[in-house]
């Protein structure tokens, strides 16, 4: 899928055109997938740009290398700076994503990667509107299991991890489904390949813990906040694959995917077929803060303009 990029990237400090941010064959990440990268939306409400939890999304940015000692040659206010110059530069004034990403450079086939690498920094944005349908998707829980830290931190948001969601997604389609369900290495559900995930039972809402080796979301991480806030019980803990299609309401959550309804889940209907009573609220809270309508979470804002 080509995407509609802006003009302009910020490429190791500069901004520079599109078509003149390149790197040699020999980049590293390329070969091994050594890149760390993040998923920023920014909301235009008719008056101004807004960022979502910035401050969240540039210090989990750095963290991610810091998994495996990738080291990230700006300190966090330049990244800062620069999501919101980029937006600037390009002149947006419509909603959009935003993609930083740093990885190790021209290092050859060396597979001890250490401080000393040499880095590249990136950020783009193009418009964005819905992932899913926000009527509500189908889901599939697939074969193949989430990663655990048996084998990789799945904390860190490295390019190579994301293979496992492409597998993922690859045989969910085949399967006729709209988006997959990872199992964790114990059987129970962690996540989908790009989102995480929440039921409702009996009007508590539900989410698996991070021991599930599902990300620690900040979309997931707002869910929550939101949820205590409007006295919705939230608890996480195991859920066992049998327990979704019993589920009353299952949503995702994700910077893409923001918060997406399931309403067919391995092919059984979950409540009416339509986005239940909590997930309505939940979207509808979330739109709002988003859009800065919601004086409480202004602090989850940063203005462009």
């Amino acid at each position: 899928m080509k995407l509609p990029l802006s003009k302009y990237v910020w490429f190791d400090g500069k901004y520079v055109l599109t078509e003149k941010a390149q790197v040699p064959i020999t980049t590293h990440a390329l070969h091994y997938g050594t890149s760390i990268f993040e998923g920023i939306r920014a909301y235009w409400n008719g008056k101004n740009l807004n960022v979502f939890r910035l401050d969240e999304h540039v210090k989990r940015f750095r963290k991610s290398g810091q998994f495996y000692n990738i080291t990230l040659h700006f300190s966090d206010q330049e990244i800062t700076d620069a999501v919101i110059g980029i937006c600037k530069k390009n002149k947006i004034t419509k909603s959009c994503y935003i993609r930083p990403f740093y990885f190790i450079g021209d290092y050859g086939i060396n597979l001890h990667v250490t401080e000393k690498a040499p880095t590249n920094v990136a950020i783009f944005t193009f418009p964005f509107g819905d992932l899913f349908n926000k009527n509500g998707i189908t889901a599939g829980v697939v074969s193949w299991r989430k990663f655990s830290d048996m084998s990789t931190p799945p904390q860190a948001k490295m390019g190579g991890n994301y293979l496992n969601s492409i597998i993922a997604t690859q045989e969910a389609k085949r399967n006729g489904f709209d988006e997959a369900i990872l199992l964790d290495h114990n059987g129970n559900v962690s996540e989908a390949p790009g989102e995480n995930i929440f039921i409702v039972r009996n009007a508590q809402l539900v989410t698996p813990s991070l021991a599930s080796s599902a990300l620690e979301g900040i979309t997931r991480d707002a869910v929550i906040k939101i949820a205590k806030d409007l006295d919705i019980d939230v608890v996480e803990r195991d859920i066992t694959r049998s327990e979704l299609t019993i589920s009353d309401e299952i949503f995702l959550t994700g910077t893409a995917a923001e918060i997406t309804p399931i309403v067919l889940m391995d092919s059984q209907q979950i409540g009416n077929g339509k986005p239940g009573d909590i997930t309505q609220k939940m979207m509808q809270e979330y739109h709002n803060i988003v859009m800065s309508k919601n004086d409480d979470y202004t602090h989850w804002l940063t203005e462009v303009y």
